[in-house]
């Protein structure tokens, strides 16, 4: 996690117990939670735009392959009709 151990963890944690007080650390807790919660969902979201990205230049590339071996097949066809 964050590599961060559960000794560390454990630290931070009982420093914003003294510092931040037990009544107000629930809260705080709270609303980091979603804080991430949201974090995460915006990485995914970007994740997933990225890839979609990729795979449309992939099946860009793919198609203009294939209309280029279409046209060379057409060249071929006229050479063989011509000749």
């Amino acid at each position: 996690m964050f590599g961060i151990g559960m000794p560390e963890l454990i630290v931070i944690l009982i420093v914003a117990l003294i510092i931040i007080g037990p009544k107000k650390l629930p809260d705080l807790a709270k609303s980091l939670g979603k804080s991430l919660s949201e974090f995460r969902k915006v990485t995914d979201d970007v994740k997933e735009t990225i890839h979609a990205d990729q795979l449309k230049e992939e099946i860009d590339d793919l198609k203009a392959s294939v209309l280029n071996d279409n046209e060379k097949e057409k060249e071929k066809d006229e050479d063989t009709k011509k000749g």
